[in-house]
């Protein structure tokens, strides 16, 4: 038997412009997992901790991905499956892409990496799939290949690690609602107008182009969602407040994080991150929900082994 264990990373999925194609790896937020070979062949899910979730593989995000990579491979493998769930589901912040990312990440290192990250994603993609009914890769992939990824086509999928400044550091809010992917989905209007599509567009060269030059006010003005954060941020309590605070404490754009109802606000450096989240704590003080409050750098590697 070989075993490891991994970090499995949270992630915030559209990063306002890119929807279904940005995303980045937070470092401090994430899920960990302990995926064990064994000799009898079949992919099982042995423990859950932390959540209500599924052991049924077929019904499991974590499984099925892994199922989908060993499908590929074409050898006969057991695997068991450990899961120690600490991103919420339903948070917005990439919880089943942790479990998908994580698992079939923790296998292709067991088998001595026979597959590339890039090529891990499309596997991940079918846990996705499984919880949202799309196969999505903008959080499955910078979990895997860590920092900002972009998808720059889904057929064929083609996935590109962008540049990651270094004193980008994220504050993300968790009201302690859940918003299911599926129903966030089905508020989005499947038709745009010509103007918008061009601002949004603009917005995502501009954000790419600001990451790669570490041109923070660039990296600013292009975090606007002009078609998709109208229509979904109407499910999210207080979220037009929490924007205005961060905002008015230096981040350098705010918006949903993933389907939400997490909220993100970037910003340049700790510092001011902390204060956007004393900012935003006090806007949520006051509603009477819960909720959690991460300060994170951008994670640059994605999965990782832990001891």
């Amino acid at each position: 038997m070989k075993s490891i264990k991994i970090f499995a990373p949270a992630t915030v999925a559209n990063l306002s412009c890119g929807f279904d194609v940005l995303g980045c790896c937070l470092d401090n937020v994430g899920d960990e997992m302990v995926i064990t070979l064994v000799s009898e062949p079949g992919v099982k899910i042995t423990k859950i901790d932390g959540a209500d979730l599924p052991k049924e593989t077929h019904k499991n995000v974590a499984g099925v991905a892994v199922e989908a990579l060993l499908e590929i491979y074409g050898k006969n493998v057991g695997v068991h499956i450990e899961i120690y769930k600490k991103i919420k589901a339903g948070s917005g912040i990439g919880s089943s892409a942790a479990s998908s990312a994580g698992a079939v990440w923790a296998v292709n290192h067991l088998l001595d990496q026979p597959f590339t990250a890039n090529e891990l994603v499309k596997f991940a993609m079918e846990g996705e799939k499984l919880a949202s009914g799309n196969a999505h890769a903008d959080n499955v992939a910078p979990a895997l290949l860590g920092g900002f990824t972009l998808v720059r086509s889904y057929n064929p999928l083609d996935v590109i690690k962008l540049h990651t400044p270094k004193d980008l550091t994220m504050t993300v809010i968790h009201p302690q609602i859940e918003v299911k992917t599926s129903d966030s989905r089905s508020v989005i209007k499947h038709d745009v107008s010509l103007k918008q599509a061009i601002q949004q567009w603009g917005n995502v060269g501009g954000l790419i182009a600001g990451l790669f030059t570490e041109d923070y006010s660039l990296i600013g003005r292009s975090l606007e969602d002009v078609i998709i954060e109208p229509l979904r941020s109407i499910l999210i309590p207080e979220f037009k407040a929490v924007k205005e605070a961060a905002l008015s404490k230096g981040a350098l754009g705010c918006g949903i994080s993933g389907s939400g109802p997490s909220i993100f606000a970037l910003s340049k450096g700790k510092e001011t991150a902390n204060l956007v989240a004393e900012a935003i704590r006090e806007v949520y003080s006051k509603t009477g929900l819960d909720f959690d409050i991460h300060v994170s750098k951008i994670n640059s590697q994605g999965v990782k082994i832990i001891t």
